[in-house]
């Protein structure tokens, strides 16, 4: 019997590693955080994560390790070849330079400096650490004894352990980069990633090797400054501090400070604070927070005085644009194009979507809703009909004012509708209820304050209502506005730190950017979007794990279209059109009521990978991406089930299903399948195999091996039909759980002692599995 994956690299792999000098300290096993699935709609995390095999080059003991090759272990009877292209991408994520597929006989070997692969080779020519040493200082053209690439060496002041696997590599790629002479780097990470983090550990290192003289992180609102400032203390402690109009901190090497601080905001400042007290060249480093946000402004200037300074930008924005028209993305491709002319192209990048398939972001579902008044717009003669009366005063507007036509843009920012905000608001609070009630943390996007506060003052009332008729004692505050016009800051702190009251915020723009607020459920767009920087923004809102809630997935509930704007659209109907509005100069705010507005399902979509960049697929969609890398790695039902009984092999089998198997989980969710285990839901979708609950499948391995069963000792039996109920609660995994006899229930059935009466445990469990999978 061939060797599968995990013994082909402990009995095969290892040993020949070991003998070209491949110790122990050389390997690193980087595992990602456990990945998330959803049982009974509810989310939680799976036992293990994915395992990256990194070999890593270091100069002596007290040094940090440096990464440069990945390897990926095949069956034994596999061509070594196989797997090698996805192989690359995780080699990618690592940031490694050379990428080595092996079956423990032959091996292939990847360059990413030259593009070439190698033929097969014997295991006995696997390079040593010293040639590897070497070929990676000569495609880096960066000597690791140089001073210059000090920074690469410093260990990470609180271990390894502090940081996530993509964080390091993004912070190898730029200080590679900065050690071959480069000045300026860009780093794109999806919203949540860690990007403060990245920022401070890069600092410490470049501070630690002694080559950091003054650094400033810049960023462009309040709560970005004090989040900015908390984590930069927490590593330099009073050497970092807090510009002020007051205190431009001489005395610290390490500034936090905003665009507004410095007078370099707008154009229309004169930049006297920053050219007051920093001559030019005075900061070593610059680190741009959010650097697409102001489109290269009047706070360029802080980089033009700096010109010897090593400039870093991060970004959460990516580099293309699929969704939209192409007058949606003009603007914000201009200010993309900006960036990389003058960043250069990302030293590093990790998307969103693989955030979700790492479980490091929550898992991401799109519900879009279709408001028949938008698809159709407003006709001046049916306004008129119902009567149109000024806002502000209640008069009566005559006709020859009004517009011709009032498109769905225009929606609450000139011509207020109260019908279609009730009933947004009504279909919203339902679907809350549907998913778990009222009690969510949200964001609502609104047109403009009054927007947010008749939404906010429509979402109390239809949480009152719902109090009153269920007995329900009334939290206060449960809807609110929390827009610049009120003092948002604080009600931005009421929202991230109250579990028990302050759940839905109506707000305009003020959460849009950088704002942490991990424990959000749900992001709402009520407002027509038109820039796909703006809405990967407000989606950034929501994607971020909170493990006291356990939070490991936010839903997009979307009434304005908006998510076209994440990639292409997968909706064939008519929508209104999205061309951005003219602002009312002058013109007067209107209100009509009267309308008969209704509001149908138009699609539950699963934010994933698609070739390569963040998109959304139906669930159909969904099911044929599925299907055809499933008929990839398994031909028939047989090797499929076989597949499924083997831990190791049906973790193998999910991590190559996109997202990690993730979204599969999600699918489950979606289908309305959640009762069932997700071998049903593969059998289904690839191999057309009509799906059982969990349930079912219990009670049918009762009826159809009965015999069986009640010629077992009594204990013995009772143990396995106790350990089958594990599995209805549970799914496969649940068999698996390596605390399975400890759970009460299956002692007192008998436990362990009554299953080795059959044989080995292991084995017992195994023919369960597979009698469970046969019924």
């Amino acid at each position: 019997m061939s060797l599968n994956e995990a013994d082909t690299r402990a009995k095969l792999i290892d040993p020949a590693l070991h003998q070209k000098g491949w110790t122990e300290d050389f390997i690193s096993r980087e595992e990602t955080e456990r990945g998330i699935e959803i049982i009974d709609g509810k989310p939680r995390r799976r036992e293990q994560g994915r395992v990256d095999y990194l070999l890593r080059i270091r100069i002596n003991v007290n040094t940090q390790p440096v990464a440069v090759a990945l390897i990926e272990a095949k069956k034994e009877d596999e061509l070594p070849t196989k797997g090698l292209e996805q192989a690359k991408k995780y080699a990618r994520l690592n940031h490694v330079h050379f990428v080595f597929s092996s079956n423990g006989h032959m091996f292939v070997v990847y360059d990413d400096f030259t593009g070439k692969t190698s033929s097969p080779l014997p295991m006995v020519e696997f390079p040593t650490p010293l040639h590897l040493h070497k070929s990676y200082e000569a495609g880096t053209g960066i000597s690791l004894e140089s001073e210059s690439a000090k920074p690469l060496l410093m260990p990470y002041p609180r271990g390894e352990a502090s940081r996530r696997y993509y964080q390091d590599a993004a912070i190898r790629a730029a200080l590679e980069k900065i050690a071959s002479g480069k000045k300026r780097i860009l780093l794109y990470l999806a919203t949540g990633s860690g990007k403060t983090f990245i920022a401070v550990q890069l600092l410490r290192k470049i501070a630690d090797s002694r080559q950091l003289h003054h650094a400033l992180f810049l960023c462009d609102r309040d709560e970005l400054h004090s989040q900015a400032l908390g984590a930069f203390q927490n590593v330099f402690g009073a050497d970092a501090a807090d510009v002020t109009t007051s205190n431009p901190q001489k005395t610290a090497r390490i500034l936090i400070a905003t665009y507004q601080t410095l007078n370099v905001a707008g154009e229309d400042e004169d930049a006297k604070f920053f050219l007051e007290n920093y001559p030019d060249n005075y900061f070593s480093h610059i680190v741009i927070d959010e650097c697409h946000r102001s489109a290269w402004g009047k706070w360029s200037i802080v980089l033009t005085h700096n010109p010897d300074a090593v400039q870093i930008g991060l970004t959460a924005t990516p580099r293309y644009f699929k969704g939209g028209t192409e007058e949606e993305r003009k603007g914000d491709l201009e200010i993309t194009e900006d960036n990389i002319r003058y960043f250069g192209n990302p030293v590093y990048e990790y998307h969103m979507s693989q955030g979700i398939e790492d479980g490091y972001l929550p898992a991401c579902e799109v519900v879009k809703r279709d408001i028949d008044i938008d698809l159709t717009g407003v006709k001046r003669s049916e306004a008129v009909a119902l009567g149109v009366r000024n806002a502000t005063t209640g008069k009566i507007i005559p006709e020859d004012e009004l517009r011709e036509d009032y498109e769905a843009p225009t929606f609450e920012r000139i011509i207020q509708l109260p019908d279609r905000v009730s009933e947004m608001c009504k279909d919203l609070f339902n679907m809350f209820l549907e998913t778990g009630g009222p009690y969510q943390k949200t964001v609502i996007f609104c047109v403009r304050d009054s927007h947010a506060d008749d939404v906010a003052s429509q979402m109390n009332n239809l949480y009152a209502e719902w109090c009153a008729k269920n007995g329900e004692k009334r939290v206060d505050p449960y809807a609110f506005k929390c827009t610049a016009a009120v003092g948002g800051s604080q009600y931005i702190a009421d929202l991230r730190g109250s579990e028990r009251s302050y759940y839905i915020a109506t707000t305009v723009d003020l959460i849009t950017t950088g704002v942490d607020v991990p424990i959000l459920q749900n992001v709402v767009f009520f407002k027509y979007v038109n820039s796909p920087i703006a809405f990967h923004q407000m989606l950034g809102r929501g994607s971020r794990i909170y493990a006291p809630t356990n939070k490991l997935m936010f839903r997009v509930y979307d009434y304005t279209n908006a998510s076209r704007l994440l990639g292409e659209d997968f909706v064939t109907r008519n929508t209104p059109s999205h061309k951005k509005p003219e602002e009312p100069t002058g013109e007067k705010i209107l209100v009509v009521e009267g309308f008969d507005v209704h509001i149908n399902p138009a699609g539950t979509y699963i934010v994933t990978d698609i070739d390569g960049k963040l998109g959304m697929a139906t669930i159909e969609e969904y099911k044929e991406i599925i299907a055809s890398k499933l008929s990839e790695e398994v031909k028939t039902f047989e090797e499929f089930r076989n597949y499924w009984i083997d831990p190791l092999r049906r973790k193998a089998l999910l991590e190559f299903l996109p997202n990690d198997g993730a979204g599969v989980r999600m699918l489950r969710d979606l289908m309305n399948l959640k009762n069932c285990d997700l071998y049903d839901i593969l059998a289904e979708i690839g191999f057309g195999v009509a799906p059982k609950s969990r349930k079912e499948r219990v009670f049918a391995l009762q009826y159809k091996y009965s015999d069986w069963f009640n010629n077992l000792p009594l204990n013995t039996r009772e143990t396995l039909l106790t350990l089958a109920r594990q599995f209805e609660k549970g799914g496969t995994e649940e068999l698996e759980n390596h605390y399975i006899f400890e759970i009460p229930e299956v002692n007192k059935a008998g436990g362990l002692e009554a299953l080795k009466l059959l044989g080995d445990p292991k084995d017992v469990i195994l023919e369960v599995k597979r009698m469970l999978f046969t019924v």
